[in-house]
């Protein structure tokens, strides 16, 4: 078994998933920017650690050398996947990160032939974005092959945002809102996409986002239409539309200062107990061109639970020399019963 890093080991996803890994009798390399940060969890864990930042790329490299794989869990991976993913592919280790950002699975996406030539699998997106929405979209694709259409959605009942989520959702709140159609990216208004769906308690509303699954659930079932919806109180929905009409003042220096400035005075994430009430509903349908349609739904823990859950069993994959050279998706090297396996996760066929 090889080197497993954990990159951001001391932000809160890092910190969950360097915990997960000793109780699972894992020994990861803890790593980031701040050796006065670092050492706390590294001392607690009784792990090595490396303390690196990502604007220097030789040390960099030179830190990932003797390393088989990368858990990178530094965001906004708009800003830190790239060089990190460059560091991976001139030493040959192989990069996984957290990600929902279709922005960053795009980029990543461009550099397959890059990874196949180097021998380095690139698989952003290997927590809750974007495992369970890939893994249902290949189950409804598997049921409906014809499927010209895919929607997905998800409810997350009782948790909360960590700091790092909260920042790249305040950070992309100008971006607005994206779908695919016919193939290609399309961008649409924030807040224009409403519709209630029974994630399996009853209608909840809900509106669309560009979760990273335009990205990557077109890479998985090749399905060339595709979009994202999430269930928020009907309050948030319509405050999303407003910012469909002012996303070019929520962008702006002034604004952006006094977002990040709330998130960074709040909670670093939710806390154990929270996670453990908590629990997500997944939901999604395919359709074609005749007017077949199947709907499939999945539960499952909480979002960041699950996250260090996938995360930790695609590096064990991965250390065990299952991972496959190039730009890869969760279900579409796995499969759609990926997800199955874990605790107090259910499909349901609807």
């Amino acid at each position: 078994m090889g080197e497993l890093m954990i990159y951001g080991a001391y932000g809160y996803t890092g910190a969950l998933t360097a915990r997960m890994a000793v109780s699972k009798g894992m020994r990861p390399l803890l790593a980031g920017r701040d050796a006065s940060k670092l050492s706390p969890l590294a001392d607690e864990l009784q792990l090595d650690s490396r303390a690196v930042g990502l604007d220097d790329p030789a040390a960099l490299a030179a830190a990932l050398e003797d390393v088989d794989v990368v858990l990178h869990c530094a965001g906004p991976f708009s800003r830190t996947a790239q060089p990190m993913a460059t560091a991976c592919l001139k030493t040959g280790t192989h990069y996984l990160d957290i990600t929902g950002e279709a922005e960053v699975f795009e980029r990543l996406a461009a550099r397959d032939a890059e990874a196949r030539e180097a021998g380095v699998m690139l698989m952003p997106g290997t927590g809750f974005d974007v495992v369970p929405t890939d893994c249902l979209a290949a189950h409804l694709k598997d049921r409906l092959p014809t499927a010209t259409h895919l929607t997905l959605a998800f409810a997350g009942l009782g948790g909360s945002f960590s700091r790092g989520t909260a920042t790249t959702m305040v950070e992309n709140l100008h971006r607005g809102d994206f779908v695919r159609r016919g193939g290609r990216l399309t961008q649409v208004r924030s807040g224009s996409r409403r519709r209630d769906i029974d994630y399996g308690d009853g209608p909840m509303s809900s509106v669309g986002i560009p979760w990273g699954d335009i990205a990557t659930a077109w890479r998985t079932t090749g399905i060339p239409n595709i979009e994202v919806y999430t269930a928020l109180p009907r309050a948030m929905v319509a405050a999303t539309r407003v910012a469909g009409y002012f996303g070019w003042l929520l962008g702006s220096k002034p604004a952006q200062r006094f977002l990040l400035s709330r998130v960074k005075a709040g909670p670093a994430g939710p806390s154990d107990e929270a996670r453990a009430r908590a629990h997500t509903l997944v939901w999604g349908e395919a359709t074609d061109a005749a007017g077949q349609r199947v709907e499939s739904r999945l539960r499952t823990p909480e979002g960041y639970t699950l996250t260090a859950m996938t995360s930790l069993e695609i590096a064990r994959h991965a250390l065990a020399g299952e991972a496959r050279p190039g730009y890869q998706t969760p279900a579409g090297l796995f499969g759609a019963d990926f997800i199955c396996q874990f605790p107090n996760v259910t499909r349901t066929d609807v």
